[in-house]
């Protein structure tokens, strides 16, 4: 067997596979694998450079992590306080469920939103807000559903920062079903969705949840490398730097599958039983042109946003006004450039004792975000622009003055996918197309979901799957499942 993609959800099935006793080859385009976990050194200290935490109440990425044996390393947020860059100053981000507000009261202490917008808000359930979708298949915008529900200002305010951290999205674009399930079951109670998420709230606390999110101490790129090793050392043959320009089902006994590898002008044919795609919409649609055109229609439907991260190192003393809890969002309302910026040393105990070590008390580690979708002209500026440009909106927002330690910039062209009206239909369609065709599989962060736990579960389940078919198909009793041809 094959996977195509080593990001995440492609080292997960590959190693699901391994470990059930197939014979796999993991090709990776890039020179590494791991695709957005991955880690580089900021002033002497290792940081992410791309995704940073994953959702600790789903379980698979922390599965994963004990089973690659970093169970010993995970930890929690030191801090779950975060503030919104809201009407001309940073605010306390009041409980939300995604930006629908739990706790009126502390809403309008919080100042995010006008007064206005606070009696607007609490008049849900008085005033029409547009019928939740009877079938989940009539697919609305989250944006337009919470505006009309709740009023612009919630929309503006509360639910486009934390969209945008998530998709780097836009509201209005975005599916309710398919990006904002958790907004869809309180409006599906028939309640206010003020009570919903009130009642929401409580229950979590009443249950006495564990912690929201989780990290490595040495940052959330050890995954990747830690499930990669394991990988290898189950026999998965893992390749960097080969691109596979195209699959074909191969014509002769057993059919199967073949796959061109490499420089256009000599390309490399491998041969496979069965083929996993675990890349980008785009890649895939190319690669299942010939074979599937309705579902490689479908996944050219599917745009993604790109964005930058700026990572800085900021000396004792360089910050004025240090945000309260781990950092602080930005609606696009409030006609910035950055979407968010992190404070990494104060949410991640692991990397603030480290830059105390290394730099001495006080030293802050940080992260801007810059990107969202159809918001390309910011992230055309260099590194050095971009630095200047974090620079100067930190200095607003809290103070941020003196010489920087050391300033990196990391940029994901095309990262995130974006999640739009309908997005659960396209899904349900590629995915019947592809059941229909023998040894074939799709996963990754285009389908299910774009966070970690979602994409390790999206490459388990069609590693299964594929394996299923392997192990069961009319040919099998030509030869053993760990002797098979890849």
């Amino acid at each position: 067997m094959v996977v195509v993609g080593g990001g995440i959800a492609g080292l997960t099935a590959a190693l699901r596979v391994a470990r059930l006793g197939g014979r796999v080859s993991l090709l990776e385009s890039s020179t590494t694998v791991g695709g957005k976990l991955a880690r580089a050194e900021l002033a002497g200290l290792t940081i992410d450079t791309g995704a940073e935490s994953v959702l600790n109440r789903r379980p698979e990425a922390v599965d994963l992590a004990r089973e690659v044996g970093l169970g010993d390393d995970l930890r929690h947020p030191a801090t779950s306080a975060a503030e919104v860059w809201s009407r001309g100053r940073l605010r306390p981000l009041p409980p939300t469920v995604l930006g629908v507000p739990s706790d009126l009261a502390a809403l309008a202490r919080s100042g995010v939103l006008s007064r206005a917008g606070v009696v607007r808000t609490g008049l849900d359930r008085v005033l029409p807000g547009g019928a939740v979708p009877a079938d989940r298949a009539d697919d609305v915008s989250v944006g337009r559903y919470v505006a009309g529900r709740l009023g612009a200002e919630v929309r503006d305010r509360l639910l486009e920062p934390l969209l945008g951290g998530i998709y780097a999205g836009r509201a209005d674009h975005l599916s309710l079903a398919a990006a904002a399930p958790q907004v869809l079951a309180l409006a599906s109670t028939g309640d206010s969705l003020l009570v919903a998420a009130r009642r929401s709230r409580q229950q979590t606390a009443a249950a006495s949840a564990p912690p929201l999110f989780a990290a490595l101490v040495g940052g959330m790129g050890r995954l990747a490398e830690a499930a990669a090793a394991a990988a290898v050392a189950a026999g998965v043959d893992v390749r960097t730097g080969a691109t596979v320009r195209s699959v074909s089902r191969r014509a002769g006994p057993g059919e199967g599958w073949r796959l061109l590898v490499g420089r256009a002008d000599r390309p490399e044919t491998i041969d496979a039983d069965a083929v996993v795609l675990a890349t980008p919409a785009a890649a895939t649609a190319r690669l299942l042109d010939e074979l599937l055109p309705s579902a490689a229609y479908e996944l050219r439907g599917i745009e993604y946003a790109s964005v930058a991260l700026v990572s800085l190192a900021v000396p004792d003393g360089g910050v004025v006004r240090p945000p309260r809890g781990s950092g602080f969002l930005v609606p696009p309302v409030e006609g910035r450039s950055a979407k968010a910026a992190t404070w990494s040393s104060a949410k991640w105990a692991w990397l603030g004792e480290e830059a105390a070590r290394e730099h001495g008390r006080g030293t802050i580690v940080l992260r801007v975000s810059f990107g969202r979708h159809g918001e390309a002209k910011v992230l055309q500026r260099d590194d050095v622009g971009l630095v200047e440009l974090a620079a100067a909106e930190l200095a607003e927002a809290v103070g941020l003055r003196g010489p920087l330690l050391d300033a990196r910039v990391d940029r994901w062209g095309g990262g995130l996918p974006q999640y739009a009206v309908g997005h659960l239909g396209r899904v349900a369609r590629v995915g019947r197309a592809v059941a229909g065709v023998d040894g074939l599989e799709v996963c990754g962060a285009a389908y299910h979901g774009v966070g970690v736990p979602a994409c390790i579960a999206d490459g388990r389940a069609a590693g299964d799957r594929v394996w299923e078919w392997l192990r069961t198909r009319p040919t099998a009793a030509a030869g053993s499942a760990g002797t098979m041809p890849p």
